[in-house]
């Protein structure tokens, strides 16, 4: 496993695939307490014809580091990797948390991003009070209970529990600093006004039971970007691992172009 040591952290990643496809590669980022592998059956389909790269977060995964307060400073370390690894322009795809990263980064730095896909993402995290005074309260409860209640409701009804169990226990494994800071970052991320200045072209996929970050959500903000494609499937939060086949085949056909 290659490893980068970044300000503080040592990341994980893979690059895999041929480098003289004559495509810019695709660059996968996980969401909040998840690693590099949500993306096996993407990075299995595309790698066999062009350069994919994958990353864990700092603090996630096989990588090491702190938390970080901001999700602009997960954006560098993305944008430090692909810096090493001399790749200029690229496909953004990000999850949750990792679609936060990618539209700081397209924001920044538009002329990098060639496409942005969003899975399960929004621009602002918005809440009514009641949700919110909720929220504020899991986080007194003891951390396994707290990282288990926000798991478990991240799947569709009916997805197999011993399944959601089994992730409930590796986002537990994810270091208590790095979980608590984070998820104070994504409750303090907020570019929904800015999203009219996001110009590349951008597939929105969605969960319909998504109720960590809900449809209408999704749906306000890409009513302000100019050049979006909006796809819905019958998931939750977790689309990568919920519905692995259908979002592969999603992207597949918005990176080459074909919607």
């Amino acid at each position: 496993m290659p490893q980068l040591e970044v300000a503080g952290a040592a990341l994980t990643y893979d690059d895999e695939g041929p480098r003289d496809a004559g495509d810019v590669p695709l660059v996968f980022v996980h969401g909040w307490t998840a690693n590099r592998h949500r993306w096996d059956h993407q990075v299995a389909h595309f790698s066999g014809g062009r350069r994919v790269i994958r990353l864990d977060l700092r603090g996630h995964g096989d990588s090491t580091g702190a938390g970080v307060r901001t999700i602009a400073e997960l954006a560098e370390d993305v944008l430090t990797l692909l810096d090493h690894l001399e790749v200029e322009r690229f496909v953004l795809i990000g999850h949750s948390m990792g679609g936060m990263i990618a539209q700081t980064i397209a924001l920044a730095h538009p002329a990098r991003v060639e496409r942005m896909v969003l899975v399960n993402s929004i621009g602002r995290m918005t809440y009514s009070r009641g949700r919110g005074l909720l929220m504020a309260a899991s986080t007194l409860v003891p951390f396994r209970l707290f990282v288990a209640a926000n798991i478990q409701r991240a799947f569709a009804p009916g997805y197999p529990r011993e399944e959601i169990r089994e992730h409930v226990r590796a986002s537990a494994g994810t270091p208590r600093e790095v979980v608590m800071t984070l998820y104070g970052a994504m409750r303090a991320f907020d570019v929904l006004d800015r999203a009219g200045e996001i110009r590349t072209p951008t597939l929105m996929v969605h969960g319909y039971h998504d109720v960590q970050l809900p449809v209408r959500q999704m749906l306000r903000m890409a009513k302000a970007y100019p050049d979006a494609v909006v796809r819905i499937l019958d998931a939750g939060h977790e689309l990568p691992v919920e519905k692995p086949a259908e979002l592969t085949a999603v992207l597949d056909r918005f990176v080459t172009g074909k919607q």
